[in-house]
This record gives C-alpha cells, sequence and structure tokens, in this order.
C-alpha cells in the first residue's frame, strides 16, 4: 500500500496504470486518492464499521480532482466523514438511503395510489389538483426525509402569498386558475400533513415535519347569505334567465340554497334519485355515502318541472352538453353571476351554509337540521333516518319556503 503526504503536487504527479490504484495519505488514515486506469482521478474516505477487523471495510468517494475538490479541501471533507464513523455513523449507508429516499414528488404520487384510504373520488380530486398546483411545485424535488418545519413555514407562506398562482389555457376557449391565499395554504399544509403521516407509516421518517407548524386560521366555513342577500340573489338569477344565462347551471344554483345539498350531489343527480311522491332525493352514493334528501314543495316543483322538460331517456337531471356526463359548468356561471351581485367573497359551497343558517335562525333543532343536512358520519346520519318523517320534511319545508319567499320578493335596488 502506498502512503504519501497527499498535495496538489503528488496529485498531479500520479501516473495511471494499466489498473485503477489509490494513494493512501501518510497523515490522514483513511484518506486516498484513486487513480483509474482511464486516468481519473478522484479523493476517497475509507473506514471499517463497529467491531474492529472484523467489521466490513466501507469506502466513500468525495469527489473528483478539480473545483471544489482540491487535496486540501477533499483532505477537511475526509476528516468529517472519519469523525461521523468514530460517532458511530455510516457514511456511506446515510448516502445509500438518501439516494434510495423518494423525493416529495415520488412520494405524493404512491400517496394518491396506495394511501388515500376509502376517500371519495372527489376528495380524490380535491388532493391531486393541490398536490400538483402547489405541493410538486415548491417541495416536489425535496428528498422526503430532508424536509423540515421551516421548509413547512415556508412552504405556508409562499402558497398564502401567491406562489403558485397562476392561469392556464385547458382549451382553445378555457381555462384552469390556481389561486393562493391563506385558506388555500392552510387547507394544502393539513393535506402534506397526511402525505408525511403516511411516510411515517412507510418507515420513512421517524417524525412528520408538519406538527408544530402554526396555519392561518381556515374561515371557509363562515359565510352564509343573509335574507337581503339572498333577496338579491333571487332577482340576478331571474335576470340571468332573461338573458338567456345557461337554465341548467341557473336550476342548480337555486336548487342548492333550496336543499342545503352539495353541488356534486345536484350537478351529478340522476332521475332515479328523484322521488317525486317522496318528495326527496335517494342519492345511491355522496360525500357520506347512501343519504336521503328531503325536498320542500319550492324544490320538489323545480325538479318536476325539469322532468316535464328532459328527453325520456335521459340519464341525468343536469345532462351535459356534449358527451355522457353531467354538466359541470356550474361554477363558472356561479363566478360571473357573483360579480353582477357584488358577491365576489361568496363560495357557492357557502349556498349550503345559508340554508342551514336559516334553519337555524327560524328555531330549527339542531339534531333536525343535521339529519336534513348529513352533517354527522354514516352512523349518526342512520340514525337521525329513524326520527319521525314529519318533523324533518316540516322543517325542509320551513327552511326552503323562506328562502324561495326572499329570492321571488322583489328587489327595487338591484333588479332593475
Amino acid at each position: 500500500m502506498v502512503s504519501i503526504r497527499i498535495t496538489k503536487t503528488e496529485v498531479d504527479r500520479a501516473e495511471t496504470r494499466p489498473a485503477d490504484y489509490i494513494l493512501w495519505d501518510a497523515q490522514l488514515k483513511g484518506f486516498g486518492l484513486k487513480v483509474s486506469r482511464g486516468g481519473a482521478k478522484s479523493y476517497v474516505a475509507q473506514y471499517r464499521t463497529a467491531g474492529g477487523r472484523s467489521g466490513t471495510t466501507k469506502r466513500v468517494t468525495i469527489g473528483k480532482h478539480g473545483s471544489p475538490w482540491t487535496a486540501e479541501t477533499a483532505r477537511d471533507e475526509a476528516r468529517r466523514i472519519l469523525g461521523q464513523v468514530a460517532n458511530g455513523s455510516d457514511p456511506a449507508k446515510a448516502r445509500r438511503d438518501s439516494r434510495e429516499m423518494p423525493t416529495v414528488a415520488k412520494l405524493c404520487d404512491t400517496y394518491l395510489l396506495e394511501g388515500v384510504g376509502l376517500k371519495k373520488p372527489s376528495t380524490l380530486a380535491t388532493d391531486r389538483g393541490r398536490i400538483e398546483q402547489h405541493i410538486k411545485p415548491l417541495l416536489g424535488s425535496k428528498k422526503v426525509a430532508d424536509v423540515t418545519q421551516a421548509d413547512v413555514r415556508k412552504f405556508l407562506r409562499s402558497v398564502a402569498d401567491g406562489a403558485t398562482a397562476k392561469v392556464s389555457k385547458t382549451k382553445p376557449r378555457g381555462k384552469a386558475v390556481v389561486r393562493g391565499g391563506r385558506g388555500t395554504a392552510t387547507r394544502t399544509v393539513g393535506l402534506l400533513g397526511g402525505i408525511f403521516s403516511y411516510a411515517q407509516e412507510l418507515g420513512l421518517i421517524s417524525s412528520n415535519p408538519v406538527h408544530g407548524v402554526p396555519r392561518f386560521p381556515d374561515n371557509k366555513n363562515e359565510r352564509f347569505l343573509s335574507m337581503e342577500e339572498i333577496s338579491t340573489l333571487g332577482a340576478a338569477l331571474r335576470k340571468a334567465e332573461s338573458k338567456g344565462v345557461n337554465e341548467k347551471a341557473l336550476t342548480i344554483i337555486e336548487l342548492l340554497l333550496l336543499t342545503g345539498a352539495r353541488r356534486g350531489e345536484i350537478e351529478a343527480l340522476k332521475w332515479s334519485e328523484f322521488d317525486a311522491a317522496g318528495q326527496r332525493l335517494r342519492l345511491s352514493d355522496s360525500k357520506t355515502g347512501q343519504k336521503n334528501i328531503p325536498l320542500s314543495s319550492a324544490a320538489s316543483a323545480l325538479l318536476s318541472k325539469c322532468r316535464q322538460q328532459a328527453k325520456s331517456d335521459a340519464t341525468y337531471v343536469f345532462p351535459a352538453t356534449t358527451g355522457n356526463g353531467y354538466y359541470l359548468g356550474t361554477p363558472r356561471v356561479w363566478s360571473a353571476l357573483r360579480e353582477t351581485i357584488g358577491m365576489r367573497d361568496t363560495r357557492i359551497h357557502d349556498l349550503r351554509h345559508s340554508f342551514a343558517s336559516v334553519g337555524a335562525v327560524s328555531g330549527t333543532p339542531l339534531l333536525v337540521l343535521g339529519a336534513i343536512l348529513g352533517h354527522s358520519d354514516h352512523g349518526t346520519t342512520q340514525r337521525y333516518a329513524h326520527i319521525a318523517a314529519n318533523p324533518i320534511s316540516s322543517a325542509t319545508e320551513v327552511i326552503s319556503n323562506l328562502i324561495a319567499e326572499a329570492m321571488a320578493r322583489p328587489n327595487p335596488s338591484r333588479d332593475s
């Protein structure tokens, strides 16, 4: 074994041989210069794992000779690596584990395939959007084990400040709008926490970097329309109808407010789920599983009118304009509608909250209101189903009639 003091002069002087060889440093044991038969020169650090002579000999490549690795910088790095060994670490294993450690982007892909449990397709679509629009652009290239609380805090601030906000073209006349903001940041970090919990289950990390990171208050459920605003909305719907705005979207919006249902439940509604005689929707599937939604006279009459206008073989109450699916253009119509009435901060889901708030104000018992809305888990919803139908149907009638009256009420200041 050749042993010399490795310096720039000795590195430059080292000649190629028929086979690779290593020049070992005479002062720092384990530090060497490897010269390949092709002439490449690189610095290495060699050590034994715990166990003395019975331990395994391992070698770590520091880097090729040249910037930034000179004889002196490589010596300092070798000293650091050998110091880790003295403290019981195994740098070669750590490097191998790091190479095998997936990136955040790869973890997200695996999570969507295997770690989502019983999440609904609609929830998965939301998760996928947050992953592709926010998580991957900002954290996707980082190794899972390298993500720290500081990274998560920076991610939270970046999304809140709009770092990932963009508008992209989807069709010749369509576009996708990605918004940031505090609410988006908070909910996306919540998803990130679930993804890293999945990484813990896989044994990739021992602690979750999202835990302990304070988030912005999420006020997504606080907005609801006052009776005056409902009156304004009713007038706007009538005006939009007179101007030829898509009738499916306008009807869906009105039904959302009259039933307290979720948008997906109304948009994907099938005629087989409309029980006109029983005045209820019998959904085969929803966010909380099978579900019955009682209908008021106003809501039932609106659906009966749609039935009269529908094709006899129609599957969906609101079929897609093209293709075999159901209509999905409500958000676009709602976005334009809320602009015209000055309610830019109102999401379409707030119509559901508005139904609930009108019910609460009118004195509807919270348990009955919960049964109407399906707020509880599946078991609780089934328990509410055993309540006599009359109180639930009556409460629905009261709430929906109050809303219908407000929507029909003339509003001179807005309806002109």
